[in-house]
């Protein structure tokens, strides 16, 4: 290894600390994922073979270390140059999911969200999460280029061409009914804006928008008179049922709030320390998926729970000191795009769960059953790590060089 090696070597060894931390948290989750994937498929009522099902998770988080590892080995500029590629990928997927959706998965759920070959099935919003935060931060590194942010213009200049890459994907969303998944667009737009250049005199006003919209639309959503406003716009009544749901469980009548009770049922016997894979457990429908928490609780009971919930503290920390410790503006507006995801993901998910919050079809990271949100994951990981390069290539070539010695 060359004395300039070895310099990169030291100076980023801290990063690769963390980049070794980031890789633990995930290869915890994916254990927990297919152990609690095989525990919901054991105890449901269909016919589901856990076996089959949890080596089919298993193959998923192959191709998504794949997929990491290869974005691991590329550079800033690639990235930057590749994100517009990715972006307008991502976009023709979801124009093509307007026609080509699975007609039988849009019956089940309301939603126009999966492509259906066969047996498999490809949720191409998943893939576009973080194709979209790479596209966002080549945003902010080209505004930068334009001039300091000392006035309202500039601020509005950047903010202007983030709404216009973000827009689309909102009306894509919008035209297949699925919300929850613009919840997520939207949290990672204010997020990565809020870690931009814009000035906080600027930023508080979008916030104090963005928040007056969301309290408006939630006391619309729920009243009576604000939901049949609300459905003159385009809001569907599977939305309003959740969101009845969400407000009165144990009296709805409908799939939703049975699945909503009986994950908090789940939840609740697990006590404080749970009662164990053996125990006959509560029936959750759709529990390999979207309330694959409640296995948790069921199993391990609080302390199970709090000790994932520290896993997932632990990795977003360490995605936050890695993308700073680069010192790339790039890797840090990237890295807090991927964390906000994550972290998003991971809220709704469990508060859905344990009925803090309404049911939406989001994934809880690395644990839910499913391809697509794991291969979306496994990207978003992909590119924290890609901070890590330099250490990598160095870590590599002392390797090569050791063992021809």
């Amino acid at each position: 290894m060359s004395n300039r090696e070895l310099g990169r070597w030291q100076q980023h060894k801290h990063i690769g600390d963390y980049g070794w931390g980031i890789i633990l948290c995930v290869i915890i989750l994916c254990c927990v994922g297919m152990w609690a994937v095989y525990y919901a498929c054991l105890h449901d009522l269909k016919v589901i073979d856990p076996v089959r099902t949890t080596m089919m998770q298993c193959l998923w988080y192959l191709v998504g270390a794949l997929i990491a590892t290869t974005m691991l080995h590329l550079s800033e500029n690639q990235l930057m140059q590749w994100a517009p590629i990715g972006y307008s990928i991502g976009m023709l997927l979801l124009i093509l999911l307007l026609v080509f959706y699975s007609r039988e998965y849009y019956v089940q759920t309301g939603a126009k969200s999966w492509f259906a070959i066969g047996t498999l099935t490809f949720q191409p919003v998943e893939v576009m999460k973080p194709l979209y935060i790479l596209m966002m931060g080549r945003l902010i590194v080209q505004d930068q280029q334009w001039g300091p942010h000392n006035n309202f213009n500039a601020d509005w200049r950047l903010t202007r061409r983030l709404v216009i890459y973000t827009f689309p994907i909102i009306v894509a969303l919008k035209i297949i009914n699925d919300f929850g998944t613009t919840l997520v667009f939207l949290t990672i737009f204010i997020g990565m804006l809020i870690v931009s250049p814009c000035r906080f005199s600027f930023l508080w006003r979008v916030l104090l928008v963005a928040g007056s919209i969301g309290v408006v639309l939630i006391l619309l959503a729920t009243s009576s008179t604000g939901q049949s406003l609300l459905s003159h716009i385009g809001f569907k009544l599977y939305q309003f049922d959740r969101i009845n749901t969400w407000l009165n469980p144990s009296n709805g009548v409908s799939d939703q709030s049975y699945q909503l009770w009986q994950s908090m049922r789940a939840v609740g016997v697990g006590g404080l320390t749970g009662n164990g894979i053996t125990y006959n457990a509560v029936y959750v429908p759709v529990r390999e998926s979207d309330m694959i928490f409640s296995v948790v609780g069921e199993t391990t009971g609080f302390i199970g729970c709090s000790v994932l919930l520290i896993v997932y503290m632990y990795l977003f920390y360490l995605i936050f000191r890695s993308a700073f410790a680069s010192r790339r503006r790039f890797y840090v507006y990237v890295s807090t795009g991927v964390a906000v995801m994550l972290a998003f993901h991971m809220f709704e998910n469990i508060g859905m769960t344990i009925g803090l919050l309404p049911l939406t079809g989001i994934p809880l990271p690395f644990v839910s059953q499913g391809g697509s949100a794991i291969i979306g994951d496994f990207m978003g990981v992909g590119l924290v790590l890609a901070t890590q390069y330099p250490n990598a290539r160095s870590i590599f070539a002392a390797i090569k060089v050791k063992i021809s010695s």
